[in-house]
C-alpha cells in the first residue's frame, strides 16, 4: 500500500514579520527582504527546488491598533506593518518556475468582486494555470474605516456576504464565456464570438454586477480555493466553498475534529470527501543534534516579543489585553468579554487544556513564537517522524510550513527535512502535470462537477 503524499506550501507575508513577535531583530533574519524582488524570485526557485506544492501569501489591508487603543505597538515591532502588496511579485516568481503554485489572499470584503474575478484570471494566465485564491473574510476595524466604512459588518453577515460574493464570481469565471467564445478567425475578422460571450445578470442583497466577465477563460477557469475560517460559520463557508483549507490546529484531537467537521459538512453540499485537503500550520526548528534544536528554540524564544503578540490577539480574539493585568485568568476574559467568530482561540484553550489555568502573560508567551500553529523541534528525522504520525493520526494532506527566519527557515526545511521525507516516499520527487489543481487532485484543471461553483447559472439570483 503506497504511502499518503504530504503536499507542502509556504507560508510568506510581503511584510516584516508574520507571527514571530520580536523575531525581526534576529541575527542573518533578512527581514527587509521583502522590498526587493530578487527575494521573491530566489524564493521561488527554493521552493520549487524543495518540491513545494505551492506558497501561500498572506495579507491584511489594514493595521493592528486594537491593543492599547493604537497601532503604536505593531509598527514598533513590525508586527505585519508596514505591508506590502504581494500579488505583483507573482508573475516575476512564475516566470523562473514551472510547477510551483501561487495561492493569494484577497479580502471578499473590500475588494469587488467584479475586479477580484479579473484579477485572479489575469494571474492565472500568467502563470499558465498556476493560481489559487484565500478567501478572507477581514477582521480589521482598521481596514474597515479605510474602505470608507464605520464600522466592519458583524461576523456572520461578513460569511454571508461572502456566499453572495461567490455566486457572482463563479458566474464570471465559469458562465460568461463558451469554451469556444474566442475563435481567432482572422479571415473573418474574428477575434471573440459575441454569442458566445453572455452578461451574468446577477442581482443580489449585496452586489449588482449585470456585465460579462473582462478576461478569456484561463486554464483554470476559477483559481484553486483556499480558505482558513475556524469559527462555525467559516467552517460552514468551507464545506461549500474551499478546496484547500489552512488549520489553525495546535493538537493532533483538534486538527481531526476540524477535518471531520468539515468534510461531513462538505458532503453535504454534494460534494466528496476527498475535494477537500487540510494543511495545519507548521514551525519547524532543525538541528543537527535534538540538543542543537533545543539551543536553537531557546536563542530564538530570547529574542520574542509577548507584548508583540498582545498587538495580534487583540484584533484576533476582539479584547484590548491592554486593559487585563499579567496574571488576570483566560476564564474571567471569556465570561466577561463579547464574544466573536475569532473566539475560537479561547475556547481552543478550554477545550485541549482544561486543567490548565491559562493567564494573560502564558497566552502572550504562548503565541509571540510561532503564532497559530504547531512547533515542532528536533532533527531532521525526528521532524519527518512527527509530520509523518500527525498525518496519519488526524488525517491532513500536508503542511503550511511557516517560517521562523527568512529565508534561513525555508533553506533547512529543504535541504534538511525534505530529502527525508522523499526517501519515506512521503514527498514528491517530481511534479505532476498540468495546472495547480490537478497537481494538487489529479482529476483536471477546472472545479470538479460537485463543486457548487460548476453548478452556477446566468442570471439565477440569491433571495434578498
Amino acid at each position: 500500500m503506497s504511502k499518503k503524499r504530504i503536499r507542502l506550501n509556504a507560508v510568506e507575508m510581503a511584510n516584516p514579520v508574520q507571527d514571530n513577535a520580536g523575531l525581526w531583530r534576529y541575527p542573518d533574519n533578512k527581514v527587509d527582504r521583502y522590498k526587493d524582488l530578487d527575494y521573491w524570485i530566489e524564493l521561488a526557485k527554493l521552493l520549487e527546488r524543495g518540491r513545494f506544492d505551492s506558497v501561500f501569501f498572506a495579507d491584511i489591508l489594514g493595521v493592528y491598533d486594537v491593543y492599547r487603543g493604537s497601532r503604536d505597538t505593531a509598527l514598533r515591532e513590525g508586527m505585519y506593518s508596514p505591508s506590502n502588496d504581494p500579488s505583483f511579485a507573482i508573475p516575476a516568481m512564475a516566470a523562473v518556475t514551472k510547477h510551483l503554485g501561487f495561492a493569494l489572499t484577497a479580502s471578499v470584503s473590500y475588494e469587488h468582486p467584479y475586479a477580484l474575478a479579473r484579477k485572479m484570471s489575469t494571474l492565472d494566465h500568467l502563470t499558465d494555470g498556476r493560481i489559487g485564491w484565500n478567501m478572507v473574510m477581514s477582521n480589521l476595524e482598521s481596514a474597515a474605516r479605510n474602505y470608507g466604512r464605520e464600522h466592519q459588518l458583524d461576523h456572520d453577515e461578513r460569511y454571508d456576504r461572502g456566499d453572495e460574493y461567490l455566486d457572482v464570481v463563479y458566474k464570471l469565471w465559469q458562465t460568461s464565456w463558451e469554451e469556444d467564445a474566442v475563435v481567432k478567425d482572422a479571415a473573418n475578422r474574428v477575434y471573440a464570438d459575441p454569442a458566445k460571450v453572455h452578461d451574468i445578470g446577477h442581482e443580489g442583497k449585496y452586489f449588482r454586477v449585470p456585465g460579462v466577465h473582462l478576461s478569456e477563460p484561463s486554464l483554470q477557469r476559477t483559481p484553486v480555493l483556499f480558505q482558513a475560517g475556524s469559527s462555525d460559520r467559516g467552517r460552514e463557508f468551507a464545506a461549500q466553498h474551499a478546496e484547500c483549507i489552512f488549520l489553525n490546529a495546535m493538537t493532533e484531537e483538534e486538527t481531526k475534529f476540524l477535518v471531520s467537521d468539515i468534510r461531513e459538512r462538505a458532503v453535504r453540499y454534494g460534494r466528496k470527501p476527498e475535494d477537500v485537503l487540510f494543511f495545519p500550520k507548521l514551525n519547524p526548528v532543525i538541528g543537527i543534534t535534538e540538543e542543537d534544536a533545543l539551543a536553537k528554540l531557546e536563542s530564538y524564544l530570547s529574542y520574542s516579543s509577548p507584548e508583540g503578540a498582545l498587538s495580534l490577539l487583540s484584533v484576533w480574539i476582539g479584547t484590548d489585553f491592554s486593559k487585563f493585568s499579567a496574571q488576570e485568568l483566560l476564564e474571567f476574559i471569556q465570561k466577561g468579554e463579547k464574544r466573536s467568530g475569532t473566539n475560537y482561540l479561547l475556547e481552543f484553550f478550554a477545550r485541549n487544556e482544561p486543567n490548565k489555568e491559562w493567564r494573560i502573560e502564558d497566552l502572550a508567551k504562548f503565541f509571540a513564537f510561532g503564532g497559530v500553529g504547531s512547533l515542532v523541534v528536533g532533527t531532521p528525522t525526528q521532524i519527518a517522524d512527527k509530520l509523518e504520525q500527525f498525518m496519519d493520526n488526524t488525517g491532513v494532506d500536508g503542511f503550511n510550513i511557516a517560517y521562523i527566519t527568512r529565508p534561513g527557515t525555508f533553506e533547512e526545511f529543504i535541504d534538511k527535512v525534505v530529502p527525508e521525507l522523499q526517501r519515506r516516499g512521503r514527498v514528491q520527487t517530481e511534479y505532476g502535470e498540468g495546472t495547480f489543481r490537478n497537481k494538487l487532485f489529479g482529476q483536471g484543471d477546472r472545479l470538479p462537477p460537485e463543486h457548487p461553483g460548476s453548478r452556477v447559472t446566468r442570471g439565477e439570483n440569491p433571495s434578498s
